[in-house]
């Protein structure tokens, strides 16, 4: 009755709208590592007329099941820091505590300008230090307190200004602790799981979830992470770095965009 009743509010444009954004935001995940976030949102809001809040909680309630099927595919491969996933998940769940805290403490616009600052400096590193494939992180008690510490930092912007953690914590793997681009995407994959769980528990209590949408979204990204997880594996490192750092600079420009709209106000 209650499917009924949200196609007849909604109309089943709007689930092929979700069917869409699904398929696109897999094939990003799988491709970059990342929870598709920065795809879902804003096609939420530009293309389904959802609100911030709604687009925002819905997107990290459908990367749950984005996230855990592209973990699964990394792990087919081999491809996947299980120990380094833990240590940064509990570092994330540290932070992301952290961020919305500081939410009212720390301006906003600032933290944005550090982060887009950060941006600019992987995307230079993208072209000077292309990771070898089957290269390991290193474990000891100083990386392991690293990791958490970069978990930390990631809930925390996460927290703040809202950017997915692959985009902060694949390059940071690489250039950082000397990970092969395919472990850094499972690791960072991985990471997310706990932390949006969390996330969307928070969301689902102030009623910031469209669950069909959710739903709809993330069972579209089954069929198309494991399709990105296969060409990244397939592309040489060079191109794969090439590729994420266009896709690092999209991200910058968009923030870059809303810090200058944030000075303005």
């Amino acid at each position: 009755m209650g499917a009924m009743k949200y196609l007849r509010d909604r109309g089943p444009k709007a689930l092929f709208t979700f069917v869409a954004i699904g398929l696109v935001s897999g094939f990003m995940s799988g491709l970059f590592g990342v929870g598709g976030g920065t795809v879902i949102v804003p096609l939420l809001v530009g293309i389904a007329l959802f609100s911030q809040k709604l687009a925002s909680g819905t997107s990290g309630a459908s990367i749950i099941i984005t996230a855990s099927i592209g973990v699964i595919t990394y792990a087919l491969h081999g491809e996947v820091d299980w120990i380094a996933g833990v240590l940064l998940a509990i570092g994330g769940i540290i932070g992301a505590q952290l961020g919305a805290h500081l939410l009212h403490v720390i301006r906003e616009n600032i933290v944005r300008w550090i982060f887009i600052v950060f941006l600019a400096c992987m995307v230079v590193m993208m072209f000077i230090v292309v990771p070898e494939r089957g290269a390991t992180v290193d474990m000891h008690v100083g990386t392991a307190l690293a990791l958490v510490a970069l978990g930390i930092v990631t809930g925390i912007l996460s927290g703040l200004i809202g950017v997915g953690g692959g985009i902060i914590v694949v390059p940071a793997m690489m250039f950082l602790f000397g990970s092969n681009d395919l472990v850094a995407k499972g690791t960072s994959l991985l990471m997310m799981i706990p932390t949006t769980v969390s996330g969307a528990f928070r969301n689902a209590r102030n009623k910031n979830i469209d669950f069909v949408a959710a739903g709809v979204v993330g069972l579209a990204t089954l069929i198309t992470t494991p399709l990105g997880v296969i060409v990244a594996a397939k592309l040489d490192p060079f191109t794969a770095n090439i590729l994420f750092a266009a896709f690092l600079l999209v991200i910058g420009v968009q923030m870059t965009i809303k810090a200058l709209r944030g000075r303005r106000k």
